[in-house]
């Protein structure tokens, strides 16, 4: 787990992970599958799953704190406001020299570029909400709802 994805590979997650229709039930079976995955891990890990402008499912596993859950809503803060993985916006900041929460028009109590929020997109639609894990490294909490979201979409 210790890959770093490129900037393209990146984005062709964002590409491949678009879902062909999101429901309560989807967000609730998304969060159940991160919630085992992280289990199966043993990884103390918060996790929500936010659509249409609200949390559809939010779980704190043991080892967590309430820490974890601001850093989730400054994760999904930026998804929503940029479109992009919390990743995503980090590692292309960093590769142009600069760091996201440093920039003028960044509220760092409200916005944060560290891996583990991915945006949810519908097909031929537009942004719908987030997926966000914290509690893992940043790379890891990323991968954690990759991995969940190629699962949901297999047996979609």
């Amino acid at each position: 787990m210790h890959h770093s994805p490129s900037l393209s590979e990146l984005l062709q997650q964002e590409t491949e992970l678009q879902l062909p229709r999101f429901s309560h039930d989807a967000a609730w079976q998304l969060g159940s599958l991160l919630r085992t995955l992280a289990a199966a891990q043993q990884a103390a890990v918060a996790i929500e799953v936010y659509a249409y402008g609200q949390q559809l499912f939010g779980c704190a596993m043991a080892g967590t704190s309430v820490d974890n859950l601001h850093w989730i809503a400054r994760k999904r803060n930026s998804v929503l406001r940029f479109g992009h993985s919390s990743l995503y916006l980090g590692e292309y900041q960093r590769d142009k020299g600069h760091e996201f929460e440093l920039q003028p028009h960044i509220d760092a109590s409200q916005y944060c570029a560290h891996g583990g929020s991915f945006p949810l997109r519908l097909h031929g639609g537009g942004l719908i909400g987030a997926v966000t894990v914290s509690g893992l490294p940043q790379r890891e909490d990323h991968q954690l709802v990759i991995s969940a979201l190629r699962q949901l979409l297999a047996g979609s």
